[in-house]
């Protein structure tokens, strides 16, 4: 009986399947999944050998691991389970009603344990198929060297002849090819064969049928010699022996290719602690980093790496951030200050209490997201999928006319048997299926190297045609840590008079421009007085009552709304503006008391950054709230020669839109929830990690870091991803087109040259090779 996971909250679940080996393996077991019950839709990455399916609330984990071996597929022995625990549900059988943050062991299961047991399948592939290759190598090879060295030197064929005879001789090569195709080669037969008969064949189905027919032709040639033609009676037994060795060869150095192409995730996994120590019962004692809950108080020693998520409840230490942000300059944590998992701990100790375990933390979000990524379809896949619906069966037909046509005009009925064969094993729709997946894992891989997290996956092809980046200013080019730099008042007010008001009003927004004034009166000892009667309006400024007066804080549109001239202050506020600090104003009882500036640094890397974007023929503009003297100097510290200020938090989509007239594709970076909106609205929209949650979510690209630099790396990535992509479909579809006819025998009535099954079969397994190599060659993407 199928047991169902009742849904709470609906996440896409990916299983690992076994058995795939081109596209159209992948199109069938997507159509045998969008088939079951409980699923909505369904999608395979071939390069990661992975179906995604979004379930629905009747999803129900055995009828699609039936439906997936029913078509001649496998999931691996315990990945559904390991599944359904990725994506945060729990296991039917341990609790059937558990939904998204239910505490037991599976929720809490942490990043490197999730990987743990697809790693374990991998290596187990991997060693089966040695042994295979082994096998079939070792019997091979003396029956290639038999068979082909008699034709090759003529006195070892006299001495063949003489000591072992002919017939013997194909008994011999009999016995060895019947090891190699049922036993290492079984599972092309095995797969291929039902596939055949299902009416889906794929690339198992052209070996099984290429390998089996040169057996075939070969076992009657040795055991019923006479029901061939004298001038057709030859063995072609090395043939078929050759094909599977050389396509299990061509297998391994794919699995490898493949296996550097994914170590993104493996190396984000490696980042996890395995053990964490926590205070039970008073005691400190050392537990399975997956068996930390929230709550939980861990300690942390100098040189350990940081379990879970949590908050500093006492101690002080330096803690290496640099798998996060980049930044090599270890991060100074006390009491209050967050700490994120897999970052380590450098010289102090201190106590923290976990906030985020299992697949809440950092770390784990950040493996999703890659693995998403990598698991996306692009729209060029689309094109891709068109071809290969067709491409196995139109090479069987092809063969087929190939066999009859030499058969009715060729020189023997073997020379027909060899050009159908030689069309089976030379097709390759393996290098089809690999060509965009593989481009994509690499790809992704890499940006997630660069501290480049793509979101949604059809960023990746989208953002290589941006033509313009518009930054938000504070917190995106600059640091968003203000500091409170000059004060000038008016005749008749003095300035800690005038900053204790100001602080009064201030002390309750959470704005970094208030929090710079609120550090600088903590500095000068100033008591905080009680306020009233709040009143504040989005980008302009607030008000309140403190000790009976009416206070006023805000930008100088603010004070023009409050019928208030800062024209005393002009000459102040054009100096400050130059030296790129944002002038705000003060009115105490109607009356504009002082003008306050705060400076907020560009981060270090930014102007690089943006001159590294210029020299990719990009356009840079900013947009911001301040005042356009000031964003103008900031502008200029940065290099970016586009400016839009004075924008009010509701009107950076109307900026936007206005920034993009004449069809310019652009891509907005910002990091604040005001930031949010124009995210959504651009064409990609990149958050800065170091931001709010919301801009997060509402972006297509996360830097993980805060550097622009990434906003490069990012932009590199895709364009190098893309072109990647376009070679090796180039090469895929350029090798079936220039081959296959060659194979077929067009140029056997010209030059004589009839391509044999074994160089087909090399040609066949470096085809599929040469698409993952190229795709490796993405590992060293850089922005120069």
């Amino acid at each position: 009986m199928n047991q169902t996971v009742k849904l709470t909250h609906i996440e896409p679940i990916s299983i690992p399947v076994e058995g795939m080996t081109c596209a159209s393996c992948v199109r069938r077991v997507e159509t045998a999944a969008a088939k079951v019950p409980g699923v909505a839709t369904s999608s395979v990455n071939f390069a990661t050998k992975k179906l995604t399916v979004e379930p629905t609330e009747d999803f129900s984990p055995e009828a699609l691991t039936a439906a997936i071996e029913k078509v001649g597929y496998e999931v691996p022995a315990g990945a559904m389970q390991r599944a359904l625990r990725d994506a945060g549900y729990a296991a039917p059988s341990a609790n059937p009603h558990a939904g998204h943050g239910a505490h037991d062991h599976a929720h809490h299961e942490n990043a490197a344990d999730e990987h743990a047991g697809h790693d374990h399948m991998h290596m187990h592939g991997d060693a089966t198929l040695k042994r295979d290759l082994a096998i079939a190598a070792i019997l091979t090879l003396p029956l290639f060297v038999l068979e082909m060295g008699g034709h090759v030197y003529d006195p070892m064929h006299h001495w063949l002849m003489g000591v072992i005879s002919t017939q013997n001789l194909y008994y011999l090569y009999f016995a060895l090819a019947t090891v190699v195709i049922f036993g290492p080669g079984f599972r092309f037969l095995k797969s291929g064969l039902p596939a055949l008969f299902h009416g889906a064949p794929e690339m198992n189905s052209l070996v099984a049928v290429g390998v089996l027919a040169a057996y075939g032709y070969s076992l009657v040639a040795t055991f019923l010699p006479g029901l061939l033609p004298e001038n057709a009676r030859y063995v072609y037994y090395e043939a078929a022996t050759v094909i599977v060795t050389l396509i299990l060869f061509g297998r391994m150095l794919e699995a490898r290719a493949s296996g550097r192409a994914s170590q993104a995730i493996s190396k984000l996994a490696g980042l996890q602690a395995k053990t964490a120590r926590v205070e039970r019962d008073g005691k400190a004692v050392d537990i399975p980093t997956e068996e930390v809950v929230v709550g939980d108080v861990v300690v942390i020693r100098p040189g350990e790496r940081v379990p879970v998520d949590g908050t500093v409840v006492d101690g002080a230490s330096h803690v290496d951030e640099s798998m996060i942000s980049g930044e090599p300059v270890p991060v100074e944590k006390g009491e209050g200050a967050t700490v994120i998992g897999g970052t380590i701990n450098k010289t102090g100790s201190f106590r923290f209490k976990a906030e985020k375990v299992g697949r809440d933390t950092m770390l784990a979000q950040i493996i999703r997201m890659v693995e998403q990524a990598q698991g996306a379809k692009l729209p060029i896949q689309t094109m891709v999928d068109k071809v290969t619906a067709w491409f196995v069966p139109a090479v069987i037909a092809l063969a087929v006319a190939t066999f009859f046509a030499w058969l009715a005009f060729g020189p023997s009925l073997s020379h027909a048997v060899v050009a159908a064969v030689a069309v089976l094993i030379i097709a390759c729709p393996c290098a089809m299926g690999l060509a965009v997946p593989t481009s994509i894992m690499v790809g992704s891989g890499r940006a997630a190297e660069l501290g480049v997290l793509f979101r949604k996956g059809d960023a990746l092809q989208e953002l290589r045609s941006v033509d313009m980046v518009v930054f938000d200013k504070t917190g995106t080019i600059t640091k968003g840590q203000p500091e409170l730099t000059d004060l000038v008042t008016a005749e008749g007010f003095g300035e800690d008079e005038v900053l204790a008001l100001v602080v009064a009003v201030e002390a309750r927004s959470e704005h970094p421009i208030a929090e710079a004034i609120v550090k600088a009166a903590e500095e000068k000892g100033l008591a905080v007085k009680p306020a009233t009667g709040f009143q504040a309006t989005a980008g302009y400024g607030i008000e309140a009552h403190v000790a009976g007066r009416r206070i006023a804080v805000g930008a100088d549109r603010f004070m023009e709304k409050l019928g208030l001239s800062v024209a005393s202050f002009a000459e102040a506020a054009a100096r400050l503006g130059d030296e790129g600090k944002t002038p705000l104003y003060a009115a105490i009882d109607g009356k504009v008391a002082a003008a306050i500036a705060v400076t907020d640094p560009i981060k270090p890397g930014s102007a690089a950054a943006i001159a590294a974007m210029k020299e990719m023929g990009l356009t840079v503009a900013m947009v911001t709230g301040d005042n356009r003297r000031t964003a103008e100097a900031v502008a200029r510290q940065a290099g970016i020669d586009r400016v839009v200020a004075e924008v009010l938090p509701d009107g950076k989509v109307a900026a936007i839109h206005e920034l993009r007239a004449g069809g310019r594709k652009l891509a907005f970076v910002g990091d604040g929830i005001n930031d949010a909106p124009a995210l959504a609205e651009a064409d990609i929209g990149i958050a800065v990690g170091t931001g709010t949650d919301v801009a997060i979510e509402s972006a297509d690209v996360v830097l993980s870091g805060g550097a622009l630099s990434g906003v490069a790396d990012a932009i590199a990535v895709s364009r190098a991803t893309i072109r990647n992509i376009k070679e090796n479909l180039f090469w895929a579809f350029g090798y079936n087109v220039a081959l296959i006819p060659v194979a077929a025998g067009v140029l056997y009535p010209a030059f004589g040259i009839q391509l044999s099954p074994m160089i087909a079969a090399g040609a066949m397994a470096f085809s599929s090779v040469f698409v993952v190599l190229n795709a490796l060659r993405l590992r060293a993407v850089k922005v120069s």
